[in-house]
């Protein structure tokens, strides 16, 4: 840390320079060295080399590290993050089960807001400075309240996509109390709402009346498609069909589909969410980066759930990659070749963590890249005790394979500094962590210490494989 600048020098509207970093713009000027980022005012107000400041600007010491857009993570089911790693060994029949058909009544809003609470926290750390939070355990507007309370505490870019997965989204998504709230619910340009639904393949597509409330509405719709088993070509053709498909959806997943459904999603300008880690365990398909890229479909980055996985979002990149090679080498091997050149590069991984991100939401105006006038929502990676963060020679490359969490040195939202030094800025752990045990020590009474211990452990069948209990519908 700079000896001139501390935590306390960041008050609320004074500005910002970050000096002498490398600077990933993510727009037309690439990469920057020795390059300064100003903020003003809430906006990013000038990116280039020595940049003259307005009289009382703080100054951040960004030598040696990488200035970057903050990362966008477009699907996460965060009120799950109060049960973090419950579930590292379901397949994701066992995550229906669990959920959709055995325990999801007992979850109470204050459980909502706790797992909210741990997410939006953990995602400062992250440098996730925007969220879609794919919350589909909202049986009620109060489930919703409590999702919203947790904005507010924790600084961040929202977008609480409205979901339940108890009801009918036909019905629940047409309901007078749902319309009602929606009517109520004040929207910013830090907290969005969209409608998380998904189609199942059902007769007489149901879910068709969905749709009509989104469009009544004016809200994006985020949907699981490509869901090996459970969301199929058949969810896609039904929604393109009715003329559904345009580019305020997210298809999440989009792991399983085949060529026309692609070419559909492509057509309607739609984005597709990438969750990899999920992908990759879970069974969804094969991570989808790699085929979505021969139809031009942007895509977007996403870590789902911590009942699995964390919010790594270096993971997500890294493993998003990691993925797209190896398919890539597996497909030339196989035809008796060898990939001689990487078609996906590192520089592409940090495009989806950022601006496709931001393109999935409707933000691309707003966020995404360090572009003059667009919002400040920035992040310095920097650790000089860190031996994987020198030296720093492909920037790009450095963010994904190199950098971690403990390298995040500051975070910016919005123009306001919540991590300095490696430190969250007045965001103690301990209010939070203290609400998600109450709400674990809450579900594992629900379920007991035998089912608590059974669900959290499946065993392993020795001779035939369980059949797939869950139908999804």
């Amino acid at each position: 840390m700079s000896s001139k600048t501390k935590a306390s020098d960041f008050t609320e509207g004074r500005s910002v320079v970050f000096r002498n970093g490398t600077v990933i713009t993510v727009d037309s000027q690439g990469v920057l060295y020795d390059a300064d980022v100003l903020i003003i005012d809430k906006k990013i107000a000038g990116v280039g080399h020595k940049l003259e400041v307005p009289e009382g600007t703080v100054e951040i010491d960004a030598k040696g590290g990488i200035v970057m857009p903050g990362m966008i993570d477009t699907h996460r089911h965060m009120w799950q993050t109060a049960l973090r790693g419950y579930g590292g060994d379901w397949a994701l029949t066992q995550y229906f089960v669990f959920y959709y058909l055995t325990w999801g009544h007992i979850f109470r809003p204050e459980d909502i807001k706790a797992g909210n609470l741990l997410s939006a926290l953990e995602s400062v750390d992250q440098g996730v400075t925007t969220t879609l939070d794919w919350s589909h355990a909202l049986r009620t507007p109060e489930y919703a309240d409590a999702a919203v309370e947790s904005f507010k505490e924790i600084p961040g870019r929202f977008v609480l996509a409205y979901g339940n997965y108890l009801g009918a989204p036909w019905e629940w998504a047409n309901a007078p109390e749902f319309r009602k709230w929606v009517g109520d619910f004040k929207t910013s340009d830090m907290l969005g709402l969209q409608l998380a639904f998904d189609v199942t393949g059902a007769e007489g597509f149901p879910e068709e009346a969905a749709f009509k409330a989104a469009r009544d509405l004016d809200l994006r719709v985020t949907t699981h498609a490509g869901v090996w088993g459970a969301t199929t070509d058949t969810s896609i053709s039904q929604m393109f069909d009715g003329g559904w498909m345009t580019d305020k959806v997210c298809y999440v997943h989009a792991s399983s589909l085949g060529k026309e459904s692609y070419q559909k999603i492509a057509a309607t300008g739609g984005t597709v969410s990438v969750s990899t880690e999920s992908e990759q365990s879970a069974g969804q398909g094969y991570p989808s980066s790699w085929e979505i890229k021969k139809y031009g479909i942007t895509s977007s980055l996403s870590m789902d759930t911590s009942v699995w996985w964390s919010a790594d979002f270096f993971s997500a990149m890294r493993s998003t990659l990691s993925a797209f090679r190896s398919r890539d080498h597996l497909e030339a091997q196989a035809k008796g070749e060898t990939v001689t050149v990487n078609r996906m590069t590192a520089q592409d991984a940090v495009w989806q963590a950022t601006m496709g991100g931001a393109h999935s939401l409707g933000m691309a105006d707003q966020i995404g890249s360090l572009t003059v006038g667009k919002k400040a929502d920035v992040v310095l990676i920097k650790n000089d005790e860190s031996p994987a963060m020198t030296p720093i020679l492909n920037p790009y490359a450095h963010v994904v394979y190199q950098a971690g969490t403990a390298d995040v040195h500051t975070v910016m939202i919005d123009g306001k500094v919540v991590k300095f030094d490696g430190e969250r800025i007045n965001l103690p752990l301990a209010p939070i962590r203290d609400k998600v045990a109450n709400s674990v020590e809450y579900v594992r009474g629900q379920l007991g210490p035998d089912q608590w211990n059974e669900w959290m452990s499946p065993a392993i069948p020795e001779d035939e494989p369980i059949p797939n209990p869950y139908t999804y519908g």
